[in-house]
């Protein structure tokens, strides 16, 4: 696998080099599970949304968790023992825990979770601060210090 140099960006651009290890962990070889499938969906340009299949899990069995711009969501089954032995001629249907995690953008927000038909739905959104919103400013509207 090639390694990508960023050192040439770290002489002109300051502050930036959180990027190269959100880079570092997306160009990771870690096999990820693919269970449970999912689809991560643009709404509108600061609204997105992430659909994951979990059939056969109850609201009590999944946890969402955000915490530092990681988004965290994981199912867990009971213990096989609990349950009753059952022959499957075929199991098509998984029963098994898992955890998947999402790298948030800054600023990203969980709004709300449904859990509908075995799909979970999660609705997130970009809430840019006012203070990091672009403004206009007037040139000589006001003046800063009266010289008197």
């Amino acid at each position: 696998m090639r390694t990508v140099d960023l050192s040439p960006l770290y002489r002109s651009f300051i502050g930036f080099d959180h990027l190269a290890s959100l880079m570092d962990a997306a160009a990771r070889t870690d096999k990820q599970a693919t269970f449970p499938p999912y689809n991560i969906e643009l709404l509108d340009q600061d609204k997105y949304q992430i659909t994951m299949a979990v059939a056969g899990f109850s609201e009590q069995e999944l946890s969402i968790e955000s915490e530092n711009n990681t988004l965290k969501v994981s199912g867990t089954k009971a213990q096989k023992s609990a349950q009753p032995e059952r022959k499957f001629i075929h199991q098509g249907i998984a029963e098994r825990s898992f955890e998947r995690k999402f790298q948030l953008g800054d600023h990203v927000k969980v709004i709300n979770a449904e859990l509908e038909h075995g799909l979970l739905v999660i609705n997130l959104e970009r809430e840019i601060p006012e203070a990091l919103k672009p403004r206009k400013i007037e040139i000589g509207a006001a003046k800063l210090l009266d010289n008197k």
